[in-house]
């Protein structure tokens, strides 16, 4: 698979492109960049997407529109919640061993259905889940158990579901670097850089949470 971008790019200036693109969508100005004909027939022999991003499926988070990208840009993996499984991990060592992306942003959101799936399912008279629903946000209940001792609350009413959602943010972001070997390296390496960000669906900001192995964007 031959990469097709003219060269590479750090971490630091991936987000850069990825951070205008966002800002354009904010503020309904976007340029609907590489969506035409011609690039079309310039991707068949190859692809080098300037970032990987690993978000939720919610249909609110459509990753090409938020970040004002277009085909070839992106390797996109989703799931409910962004939450990683050996098939997730496989795909981002896949991008960044075989296509060189600089850049993986974990994507979270606010009123994240997941979030509040698992926040919900810490109760102790919560309804039984699907078995396969409740396997996938098993990973988030850490999180909300942990928001709901710092808040000092009791019940799943206490819960702040936004922290909850930054706090499983933070930790898929760890486990990421914990559980991928060749990934951790690339960061050490200096070749890739880890951006958790959080969206906004009010005004449409990625805003972000953590970042490991870029130099100039601070959460």
């Amino acid at each position: 698979m031959t990469p097709v971008r003219e060269h590479a790019l750090t971490p630091d200036e991936a987000w850069r492109l990825m951070h205008e693109g966002n800002r354009r969508f904010v503020a309904g100005d976007p340029q609907h960049p590489n969506q035409d004909v011609g690039k079309r027939h310039e991707l068949v022999d190859g692809q080098a997407p300037l970032a990987t991003l690993f978000g939720c499926s919610d249909s609110r988070l459509a990753a090409e529109i938020i970040f004002d990208k277009g085909l070839g840009d992106l390797f996109v993996v989703r799931n409910a919640g962004q939450v990683l499984g050996e098939s997730i991990v496989a795909s981002l060592e896949y991008a960044v061993a075989i296509l060189g992306v600089p850049l993986i942003v974990v994507l979270a959101h606010d009123s994240c259905g997941a979030v509040r799936a698992a926040i919900d399912g810490t109760a102790i008279d919560a309804a039984p889940l699907p078995p396969h629903i409740w396997r996938l946000i098993a990973p988030i209940v850490p999180a909300a158990r942990k928001v709901l001792s710092e808040q000092g609350g009791s019940t799943t009413a206490d819960i702040d579901a936004e922290l909850v959602g930054q706090e499983h943010l933070r930790n898929t972001v760890d486990d990421l670097l914990q559980s991928s070997e060749l990934i951790a390296a690339a960061v050490a390496e200096g070749t890739l850089g880890i951006v958790g960000a959080n969206y906004r669906l009010v005004d449409g900001a990625a805003m972000p949470v953590v970042t490991v192995g870029l130099s100039d964007v601070h959460p």
